[in-house]
């Protein structure tokens, strides 16, 4: 081991001095501004920072710290924090308060909504939502609902917004325009009243109430109030139009510079002279509105400076010179002995978030449809399938222990909350699941080739795993325990767009996909993994009514008792599909220098770059 590491450091150094970034191990360490230096591994950074266009590398996650949503969501309480919006609660039709006091400021009673809503024959429910007083653009100007009004509103307008996340995002807010003509009036402020005058808005809150009409789903306001970034309606409005659309792909002129320069309302400001191809640089916003509870600062440091890396080697080899501070890049468990050795050095161990699942392809394209692939189709040999998968050894072996194996009901075991035991059917011994796979499949197709593999119409039973390069361990050890029941599998490279290339098309036999189901998303997610057959997370564009009819009972139920007790009828009927086959749950590992800042933070799912350790970060440079 300890010559494999010497060999490792010396390839390391070599590949940090070959890369581009810009920052020296003396710029850090003589740096006695409380100035963060971040390290990322990615191909490019993004040369623009509009914030609905992009989901790669590190885009998403600069335009969450330079924009704000209304609130931010905790999966394990349920509860919303404020952020652009400082409270919210369901009204009835005359716009009063369905809390348990009364009062606007209440806490939600879930009882009288669910009473006042299901007796009534209106196909939506109503909402209040009121902002901070105090929330300023980085422009100055001030941050209002109508702001509100017009990001909802062209999220729901494919014509000028081209982004059709969007519309998934505003798929249960009872409004909708087209080429900036209203058609549907599902939202109302002061500029925008409702003309039965319902929701009366008093003078003094016309910048900070509004009302929204949503369907009769709890999970409605989670997308719109946690996903939906707030734009700036006075830069944006004059300049999108049909022909310059605001997901626009080739932008120019007053457009390319307000993607460049974007005007946010979040806790931290582009600083755009000092950011470049290599470096993005974010200045604490010292106007931001959230304070820490002693009135200081929420976060801590002054500045982030994000380096980029074009490898985790390189960027691992970065954090142990110390060039950077933080690593906001998962690690692999083979690293963390490297890690250990080092002084100043936190490591962050967290469970991972996503479950990694085997989807197979349950209803392929006419077009590319094939004899192999027909045979997905059938549920029982997709059990057999299922039955051979070894989580266990795919985490000891890939994760070196890391990892936690995931229950085929596709919840997390650790949610108290939603976790159903009974869904977990594919983990009794794997001795005993070969056997059945065997006898399955011994039942099906019979016939063996002279190496061993079934066969099907006198052809090998063979099929590719389509997926990024960095899994093909992942594939060689599901080659190895396919082929005791069989079954022939091969890596195929998905390449730089798998999603349009091969998987929204259903032009695939197999993918690698990671699944993400809590009660945060429910209502939006098991329709995009299970119901949804275009553009969505749906790739095998499986197709089951029964599944479906649950799926639409749970979003559509008032009574939060029941619903949580459909999802975990869900995870039962989610397992017996045998669609997505659960590989694993990755822990997250992380690591970050302490020779400078302290303070670190673990959060589940999370690197330690999180929005906790930026709270809590203590900068002991100077000393």
């Amino acid at each position: 081991m300890k010559t494999k590491l010497t060999a490792l450091v010396t390839a390391l150094a070599v590949c940090l001095s070959l890369c581009s970034c810009s920052t020296s191990i003396a710029q850090r360490r003589a740096d006695m501004t409380e100035t963060l230096y971040v390290g990322v591994v990615g191909t490019s950074f993004p040369t623009s920072f509009m914030p609905w266009l992009s989901r790669e590398g590190i885009a998403p996650t600069v335009a969450s710290m330079v924009y704000n949503t209304l609130f931010s969501y905790d999966d394990e309480t349920g509860e919303f924090a404020p952020l652009t919006a400082k409270r919210w609660c369901y009204v009835d039709l005359d716009g009063e308060p369905l809390t348990v006091d009364g009062t606007f400021d209440g806490a939600i009673d879930y009882a009288a909504v669910d009473s006042y809503y299901s007796s009534r024959t209106e196909d939506y429910m109503a909402v209040r939502i009121e902002l901070f007083d105090d929330v300023y653009w980085s422009d100055g100007e001030k941050l209002t609902v109508e702001d509100v009004y017009y990001s909802f509103d062209i999220a729901t307008d494919n014509a000028l917004s081209n982004h059709a996340g969007a519309l998934a995002w505003t798929s249960d807010l009872r409004h909708t325009s087209e080429k900036g003509k209203l058609i549907t009036q599902g939202m109302f402020t002061a500029k925008h009243p409702d003309l039965s005058g319902t929701y009366p808005i008093n003078k003094d809150e016309k910048d900070t109430v509004m009302y929204l009409h949503v369907n009769k789903v709890f999970g409605a306001v989670t997308t719109l109030f946690s996903t939906i970034l707030i734009l700036p309606e006075h830069i944006w409005k004059p300049l999108v139009s049909e022909e310059q659309q605001l997901n626009n792909k080739s932008p120019s002129g007053d457009f390319l510079y307000q993607y460049e320069h974007p005007v946010g309302s979040g806790a931290w400001l582009l600083n755009t002279e000092e950011t470049n191809s290599n470096t993005i640089v974010l200045d604490r916003n010292p106007n931001y509105h959230l304070k820490a509870e002693d009135g200081s600062p929420l976060y801590k440091a002054e500045k982030l400076r994000m380096m980029l890396y074009l490898d985790i080697n390189t960027a691992i080899f970065a954090l142990r010179k110390g060039y950077i501070d933080i690593l906001d890049a998962g690690i692999s468990p083979n690293y963390v002995r490297l890690m250990e050795q080092e002084n100043n050095m936190f490591i962050s161990h967290t469970e991972g978030g996503a479950i990694s699942c085997l989807t197979l392809n349950a209803e392929p394209a006419v077009q590319d449809k094939n004899d192999m692939r027909e045979l997905l189709r059938d549920k029982q040999f997709r059990k057999a399938l299922a039955l051979a998968v070894d989580g266990g050894e795919l985490i000891d072996k890939i994760l070196e222990g890391s990892g936690e194996t995931a229950s085929a009901g596709l919840i997390s075991k650790s949610s108290e909350l939603l976790y159903e035991a009974r869904s977990d059917i594919l983990s009794s011994p794997i001795a005993e699941r070969i056997d059945e796979a065997n006898a399955i499949l011994d039942g099906l197709y019979p016939d063996r080739d002279s190496s061993g593999y079934r066969t099907h119409n006198g052809r090998r039973i063979s099929f590719e795993i389509l997926t990024a390069a960095g899994a093909q361990d992942t594939v060689s050890y599901l080659q190895r325990q396919f082929e005791r029941i069989g079954i022939e599998v091969s890596f195929k490279a998905a390449g730089s767009a798998p999603e349009t290339t091969y998987l929204y098309r259903g032009d695939f036999d197999m993918t690698i996909q990671s699944v993400i189901l809590n009660m945060a998303n429910a209502d939006i997610m098991y329709r995009s993994h299970f119901v949804t057959t275009e553009r969505s997370s749906n790739y095998g564009k499986l197709r089951d009514p029964q599944l479906e009819a649950l799926i639409e009972e749970m979003r559509t139920t008032l009574d939060h008792g029941k619903k949580t007790k459909l999802i975990k009828q869900l995870q039962i009927s989610v397992a017996e599909e045998y669609y997505k086959i659960p590989l694993y749950t990755a822990d997250v590992i992380s690591a970050a220098r302490t020779d400078r800042f302290t303070g670190y933070r673990e959060v589940q799912g999370a690197t330690v770059f999180n929005g906790e350790t930026l709270k809590n970060l203590k900068f002991i440079g100077k000393r």
